[in-house]
């Protein structure tokens, strides 16, 4: 694919007071590898540009609709937000946080897209699928 995305993707975690800081960073980065991370008391908060890895988990672990799902319902405007359960991250996979707050607390994820549109940027990270496989646009 030619075309050039340009996001921003926050990344916010709380570290308790029960938690290494350094296991939550590591949840991070195994989702979010390109991740730039700032450590604060009670906190680690991310910033990168790429979602391409995370996409990549999205196809392995055959969630691609569960990712829309999640996307294009917590859209507001040019970005989306999502989050993710710690645990799950920690072992490189990705598991949607939904419902109740995990007991670990949340990885949240915020993505403001600048070009070329929040829909084709989902579409591009997590396509539409038909029959459970990925449909070209």
């Amino acid at each position: 694919m030619s075309e050039i995305y340009r996001v921003d993707v926050e990344i916010t975690a709380p570290v308790y007071d029960t938690e290494v800081t350094s296991r939550v960073a590591d949840a991070i980065t195994n989702i979010f590898p390109n991740a730039d991370l700032e450590e604060s008391f009670g906190e680690i908060r991310g910033e990168t540009h790429s979602m391409e890895h995370f996409s990549d988990l999205l196809y392995r672990q055959e969630i691609l609709d569960t990712a829309r799902g999640e996307f294009f319902s917590n859209r507001e405007g040019d970005a989306f937000a999502f989050a993710l359960k710690k645990q799950a991250a920690f072992e490189g996979r990705v598991n949607f946080s939904v419902g109740e707050p995990d007991e670990l607390g949340e990885i949240t994820v915020r993505v403001r897209v600048d070009d070329p549109s929040v829909e084709g940027y989902i579409d591009h990270i997590a396509p539409p699928t038909e029959d459970g496989q990925p449909v070209d646009a």
